[in-house]
């Protein structure tokens, strides 16, 4: 297979073909619904849009989607069945919360448009997670959920009203053709509610029967249609079986009740799932773009390349990573790194993709697009956690049909038993006992619950990797801290040089710097930069240093290479002399240590030590404060660094912790770690550097900031993309919360199930309490959630 290069890009093209009205509204975007239409996606080109490639597995995808048309669990459950039988496609996964999908598929066994066609067989519609139309469904999705409640709700209370006399009459106040004529004004106004209100749930269970599955909308489905059925027998024969009672108010009260529930749900789903979407329609589709003669010409966003020049106005949003060469502005990086404050941006300040330009226009030249972006590997955290379910709820999501096909059983049973009495009598019990059952809170208890904390956490710059860890932060009883990066802050600065006889402190300064630059250590870092700024002033020597050999970092130890570097006979014209460094620890350099309370970085070659650098370290102002809040919570918390003790212990009391470990490497780290869920502890760890990487990896729950090393962030659960360390405390608090919410939501639905089912059955309960009770376990599910959704607030760092 070979990309086109003829074929302009699909949104372009599905949006020419909305524009000129070839498909309607619904049908507009990214939702392909013939195979024509669906190979537009087979072009290699167009992969990068809404699929990465798996880097352990050549020739594999992973393509991120939004499933339109799920109502439930099963409907997740029967999407991923479908998807899994298509060869070529190695994992699924749905999550029936937020409608997002993640399917990994091998290139050369299958290609997107057969297996979004399976997703079509099924009933449902596939659109890629890009999809620019996809907000615009959504909006018109919660409109006609509006509109559906608002006629199930006038039908009904005009349907009350008519119901209202037969209930207070006495025999003899109502003639027959008064009855008559109240109960066909009923049917006519339960038409709209039937015909309109209810026609998702019946389309939904035609879908079901039709593939011969079984979803939560059967039963509800099968519910109304009875109901409506034994009505309109004793409406046109109110001297037959049927005849003595219809159920019209009984039917529009329960479909207005749960069609209640229904658009709360969808409402907080927007809320929720919704900003992701909102995070990943931050890129503006076209920008401006300079041309060679200096003129300005509009561009696709996907038409941009590295080393681009581009003019961004004010209010418009960056679409790639870049420097700033003309103009003053201020940028909103809130969303990105939790920053809330608006930051100055001037020539060669930098800018990152999905900032808003606040107050001017700038140039910028392109460094960085696409999935090279902060905000590409931001989007790509969040689609991971979208499309994940926590471990209950997926048990939940299996257990959902087997239940269902139970509901139906237990009902036809009911019925059976009450037939012989009153037939009448026994198609409500029935009725009541379908509806009744339908287990929507049970399967909303978790999802609900966990969706409102991530999107709240999300809008405070801490990304949740991983829905699963928000449960077990919740059960975390130990913290253990990182020291350089994490409770001190990133830059350090040097304090002090100390040398070998025939070393001069400039010489020894940028022979260290060569190796200093090629690591993101922050005690490199300093180094580097205090040789850059000028710390010592002797560019003749310095310049003309230079890295002869691979540079190799050990983790937890330091670098170790091959640099040339001039003696001071070689500024006389001789030869200069190329010398094997180490830079790192007292361990790495091969030289003893002291006791010292600050920050040492030692540097060796050939001949043994030749310097010993002190950095000064600062600790963070939160940090002190992070600590005592996690203590009064009742939690254990550690130090582990692999600097020296006196360095680590001087942090260590200044923060208030009693527990730590110094010189550690990270396999040391890892023991340490394993000691501790040895004993029995549930573990969070807190680091950002490349030598944390398997110590976040092992422990229970891992938090990484938004500025540690890729390695770091992949090993973690959620990711704080500001420097706030008052994220991890608060992080905590709303695990905690989110955990009571979930326990809440299940004893509840539980309990609602325990209490009315036996009434139900027992007929005890007519059909119109039975809807009220549905609707109302699942709104109280939802709306307990929504208490949740707040975004709590968070100390930054000055």
């Amino acid at each position: 297979m070979t990309a086109s290069t003829n074929l302009p890009p699909i949104n372009v093209v599905l949006g020419t073909i909305a524009g000129a009205g070839a498909l309607p509204p619904e049908r507009t975007g990214l939702i392909p619904h013939g195979a024509q239409t669906l190979r537009l996606l087979d072009e290699p080109s167009e992969w990068n849009a809404f699929s990465v490639a798996v880097p352990t597995q050549p020739g594999a995808w992973d393509s991120a989607l939004v499933i339109e048309g799920m109502h439930c669990a099963a409907c997740s459950i029967t999407v991923e069945d479908a998807l899994s039988k298509v060869p070529g496609v190695l994992s699924v996964r749905v999550n029936a919360a937020t409608h997002r999908a993640h399917v990994v598929w091998q290139q050369d066994q299958v290609l997107p448009s057969q297996w979004m066609l399976e997703v079509q067989r099924c009933g449902y519609r596939a659109a890629p997670a890009n999809d620019v139309f996809a907000s615009e469904r959504r909006r018109a999705e919660t409109r006609k959920a509006l509109w559906r409640w608002l006629v199930a709700g006038l039908c009904m209370m005009q349907v009350m009203m008519y119901a209202y006399p037969a209930y207070i009459a006495h025999p003899g106040d109502l003639t027959q053709e008064m009855e008559s004529l109240l109960r066909w004004a009923s049917w006519v106004l339960t038409l709209p509610v039937i015909l309109f209100s209810c026609g998702p749930f019946f389309k939904s269970a035609l879908r079901d029967v039709l593939h011969a599955r079984v979803s939560m909308d059967l039963p509800v489905a099968l519910g109304m249609a009875i109901t409506f059925a034994v009505s309109t027998v004793g409406t046109f024969e109110p001297n037959g079986m049927f005849g003595r009672e219809v159920y019209f108010d009984s039917l529009t009260m329960f479909v207005f009740f749960l069609l209640t529930g229904r658009w709360l749900e969808l409402r907080l789903r927007d809320r929720t799932a919704g900003a992701l979407e909102a995070l990943m329609n931050r890129l503006p589709d076209s920008v401006e773009r300079q041309k060679a003669d200096g003129s300005y010409e509009r561009v696709a966003g996907r038409r941009v390349l590295v080393g681009d020049v581009l003019r961004v106005h004010a209010g418009e949003a960056f679409l790639a990573d870049g420097e700033v060469l003309e103009g003053n502005t201020s940028v909103d990086e809130a969303l990105l790194t939790g920053e809330s404050k608006p930051l100055s941006r001037g020539p060669g300040g930098q800018v990152v993709a999905g900032s808003h330009n606040l107050s001017g226009t700038v140039l910028m030249r392109v460094v960085r697009v696409g999935a090279d972006t902060r905000f590409s590997q931001i989007v790509a955290l969040m689609e991971t956690a979208s499309a994940a379910k926590p471990g209950n709820t997926a048990l939940v999501d299996r257990l959902a049909k087997p239940f269902l096909v139970g509901v139906l059983v237990a009902a036809v049973a009911a019925c059976a038993w009450w037939w012989p009495q009153d037939p009448t009598h026994a198609v409500m019990v029935a009725v009541a006992v379908l509806v009744v059952t339908c287990p929507c809170a049970l399967s909303l208890a978790t999802p609900a619950a966990v969706l409102a904390s991530a999107g709240a956490l999300a809008r405070c710059g801490i990304l949740v990797r991983k829905l699963d860890a928000l449960d077990t932060l919740a059960q975390v009883d130990t913290v253990v801290f990182d020291k350089t990066g994490t409770l001190t802050q990133d830059a350090m600065v040097l304090a002090q040089v100390h040398t070998r006889a025939e070393f001069s402190t400039d010489q020894a300064l940028a022979l260290a710097a060569v190796l200093a630059s090629q690591s993101l250590h922050p005690a490199s870092r300093a180094i580097a930069a205090a040789f850059e700024q000028g710390v010592v002033a002797n560019s003749n020597t310095a310049g003309r240093c230079a890295l002869v050999g691979d540079v190799q970092e050990l983790a937890g130890g330091g670098l170790a290479g091959s640099v040339f570097a001039p003696s001071r006979a070689d500024i006389e014209g001789q030869v200069g002399r190329t010398y094997q460094l180490r830079l790192g620890s007292a361990l790495h350099c091969g030289v003893p240590s002291d006791a010292a309370a600050h920050v040492r970085v030692f540097m060796s070659d050939q001949d043994g030590w030749l310097a010993t650098f002190d950095l000064a370290e600062q600790v963070r102002a939160q940090a002190r404060g992070v600590v005592a809040d996690l203590v009064a919570r009742g939690l254990d918390v550690h130090l582990l660094s692999g600097d020296e003790e006196a360095s680590v212990t001087a942090v260590a009391h200044s923060v208030g912790i009693a527990k730590m470990r110094s010189a550690c490497l990270p396999a040391d780290k890892l023991a340490y770690l394993s000691e501790l869920q040895r004993a029995g502890h549930t573990v969070a760890m807190v680091g950002d550097g490349l030598n944390d990487g398997p110590v976040l990896a092992g422990a229970n729950v891992a938090f990484a900031f938004g500025s540690a090393v890729p390695l770091a962030q992949s090993k973690a659960d959620f990711v704080v993309m500001g420097s706030s360390l008052q994220g991890v405390a608060q992080t905590l608090g709303v695990a905690r919360k989110t955990r009571d919410v979930i326990r809440q939501n299940l004893w509840w639905a539980l309990l609602y199930n325990a209490a009315c089912v036996p009434l139900a059955v027992a007929g005890m309960l007519p059909a119109w309490a039975a809807g009220l009770g549905m609707a109302a376990s699942s709104l109280l599910v939802v709306l307990n959630a929504l208490r949740l959704a707040r975004a709590p607030r968070f100390v930054k760092d000055e």
